[in-house]
């Protein structure tokens, strides 16, 4: 088993010990002296995605290692789909030998596992009103590896498709002769291989309470490491393939697109959004004792080894890595000390892995070729004035 499965995976009903410590406030200097609110505050989300976004808590009160289920942000695609779980079934079909249709009860009678997991959706940062868009939770459900060997997978399977309730009516070639309307269930794929992965959840418990309905109730997949849309809510059926999955959230959105010079030549490229990226942000700048303290966030698909934080145009300063709460899938919070002068300031952070890789800047061809607004993982600037 590897190291997440040793450090964060815990089977059996003590799991929930120390729960309320997980969720007390987790920055250094938390509940002392004085936010200073950033000077560069998102607008409000605009109407036609207020639907779609819920519970976008502020950068500034995102201030706990765990997050409330409550400040929790949720994103829906179609609807919000409202679910009796005496009548929910989880559809288990396709190339499997052993076809199933599980009630919430055979689902929760399997053995519990748990997982610390910080989800943030592939939006975040990529549009002007969508900051925050990222949470840290404790995850509790069954494995799904475990519910797919008992199903007995066909040789043929390559494919995992997860399908949830909500569901919308989609216009395939709109506006030409071929024109075509069709209604379809919101639905993610990946490989056999990834979904087998020991850390994939099937979800029913979100820090020890059943899952809110506006992330998921009463069942979802967790995939620890991947960006939220991968992480189904609403699920009520996982269907085997032999063929890629190519609905409207794979193949025709949530599809980052890049154009890449190739000599004299522009090449464009395509890829689903799926794996998380290396991150970090400034989240706050507290003020108390007549001093001055940068607090925030990093994560990623790898262990973050060092956060790195740029004030104005100065070099490159090394903040302090919190050790209090450490889980591999879950972010990881930093501070750093700043004897701060009156007047305006940046402040840019970047986040670096136990490999070696570094949160690209904002004009490294990674961030800058991008010609859609998901994966934005660039180095954020923030501004504040010190009175």
């Amino acid at each position: 088993m590897g190291e997440l499965q040793r450090r964060d995976l815990m089977i059996g009903g003590g799991a929930l010990v120390g729960m309320s410590l997980l969720q007390s406030r987790a920055f250094a200097q938390s509940g002392r002296g004085t936010v200073i609110p950033w000077s560069d505050q998102p607008p409000p989300v605009p109407p036609p995605a207020a639907g779609i976004i819920r519970s976008q808590t502020a950068w500034e009160n995102l201030d706990s290692w765990i997050t409330p289920n409550d400040k929790f942000f949720a994103i829906g695609h179609y609807d919000w789909p409202q679910i009796d779980p005496k009548d929910w079934r989880l559809d288990i079909s396709g190339l499997v030998e052993s076809p199933a249709n599980l009630t919430l009860d055979q689902l929760k009678s399997l053995p519990r596992q748990e997982v610390t997991s910080t989800i943030e959706c592939s939006g975040n940062n990529g549009l002007p009103f969508l900051t925050s868009a990222v949470g840290n939770a404790r995850w509790t459900g069954t494995s799904l590896a475990a519910v797919l060997k008992a199903a007995r997978v066909k040789p043929a399977a390559l494919e995992v498709v997860f399908f949830g309730t909500d569901k919308g009516e989609e216009v395939l070639r709109k506006d030409t002769p071929l024109e075509l309307k069709v209604t379809e269930n919101f639905a993610r794929s990946m490989s056999l291989e990834d979904a087998m992965n020991p850390a994939m959840l099937l979800c029913y418990e979100m820090n020890g309470a059943p899952l809110p309905h506006a992330n998921g109730f009463p069942v979802r997949l967790i995939a620890p490491g991947w960006y939220g849309i991968a992480n189904v809510k609403w699920l009520n059926r996982i269907e085997l393939r032999r063929t890629r999955y190519m609905g409207r959230f794979m193949g025709r959105d949530y599809v980052t697109v890049r154009e890449n010079q190739i000599g004299k030549r522009t090449l464009v490229t395509e890829t689903s959004v799926g794996r998380g990226l290396l991150k970090s942000a400034p989240a706050r700048v507290v003020t108390y004792d007549g001093r001055y303290r940068i607090e925030g966030m990093a994560w990623g698909p790898q262990p973050i080894a060092a956060v790195e934080v740029r004030i104005d145009n100065s070099p490159w300063m090394k903040a302090i890595l919190d050790d209090t709460h450490r889980s591999e899938a879950a972010w990881r919070f930093w501070h750093l000390d700043w004897s701060a002068s009156p007047g305006e300031h940046s402040i840019t952070t970047r986040a670096i892995d136990d490999t070696g890789e570094k949160q690209p800047a904002m004009d490294d061809p990674s961030i800058a070729n991008k010609r859609t607004f998901w994966e934005s993982n660039g180095q954020l600037t923030r501004h504040l004035r010190i009175a």
